[in-house]
């Protein structure tokens, strides 16, 4: 029995009865958070304020973490290296938001996904839980505090549209992020016109969405042996959203906050403009515009854009 069997064996696809007693899935709205790992606190900290423009702010979740938010409900997690052997790995999970932390877990629970014994608790009063999607990826699920942290607007961007991680396998992923948690689909691509790389998928209830990053071979898990950290960083990334790429570009031009980086804005096979930054770690933070300029390559879009 392969991968992607199993998975759907464990969740009782076919099974009426089962199907019959699942509790309805509370909303999942949008990207919470990507976590990711620093070498260098202090680099990593001029980079996402004085650069990104985000706000430093303490982690409720992790007293070791520190988080740059872009709005009141979204941020960047940064946490030091983890112990033990040295990896190339920068990615510590993704995260959602969900109007019902405990609700959403026990939908996933009727749904016979690998669940906490409930639901964490922050210091601000948010609440979330982890799982493990079928390639092991650390996936994130935030109810955000009654009372969230005032921030102001960000000149550069206030939105984190999409995140974006390594996978292998499209039909395995699948079978938890489309068929239990009805994510839809939105775009898909990749270098060549007939072999989609990029899988972009949209949360159910919002559009922000998640990327798939597909690399071979399809029974293989994480990062490959033989990838680098530089590709590694690239495709474990997230995605800031602008009106205007050419506007946030002269805006980091003229504030000196382009130091190292040598890309320039382009247009993506999406047909949306777009420039890639690469953190102290070399984690992609993608700059998009919100909106396509005309056709993108492999596909249509086929859910509707973030509006701002």
């Amino acid at each position: 029995m392969n991968a992607v069997v199993r998975f759907i064996a464990v969740l009782g696809i076919g099974g009426g009865v089962a199907l019959a007693a699942t509790p309805a899935r509370p909303p999942i709205t949008g990207v919470s958070h990507i976590a990711v790992y620093a070498s260098d606190p202090v680099k990593a900290e001029r980079f996402y304020v004085h650069d990104l423009g985000g706000v430093k702010g303490d982690d409720p979740e992790n007293p070791r973490g520190v988080r740059y938010y872009f709005a009141s409900t979204q941020f960047i997690e940064v946490l030091p290296l983890p112990p033990g052997p040295a990896s190339i790995n920068r990615l510590d999970h993704v995260a959602f938001v969900t109007a019902d932390a405990p609700g959403l877990l026990e939908y996933l629970r009727s749904r016979h996904i690998a669940v906490p014994g409930g639901v964490q608790q922050g210091r601000d009063g948010s609440r979330w839980f982890d799982v493990i999607d079928p390639e092991g990826n650390k996936i994130e699920f935030v109810q955000s505090a009654a009372n969230v942290p005032h921030v102001p607007v960000n000149a550069f961007s206030n939105h984190i549209i999409h995140v974006g991680y390594i996978i292998h396998n499209r039909v395995l992923e699948d079978t938890f992020y489309r068929t239990v948690l009805g994510f839809k689909p939105y775009w898909f691509g990749g270098m060549k016109d007939d072999t989609p790389t990029w899988i972009s998928q949209q949360v159910p209830d919002g559009t922000d969405w998640l990327e798939y990053m597909v690399v071979g071979p399809p029974d293989g898990r994480g990062i490959p042996a033989t990838m680098s950290a530089a590709d590694a960083g690239v495709l474990d990334h997230f995605s800031l959203g602008v009106a205007n790429v050419e506007a946030a570009y002269t805006l980091l031009w003229n504030g000196d906050r382009l130091d190292g980086q040598s890309n320039v804005p382009k247009i993506g096979r999406d047909a949306k403009w777009q420039l890639n930054l690469l953190d102290p770690d070399g984690t992609r933070a993608e700059v998009m515009e919100f909106h396509a300029i005309g056709r993108p390559c492999c596909s249509p879009f086929t859910a509707s854009d973030p509006k701002h």
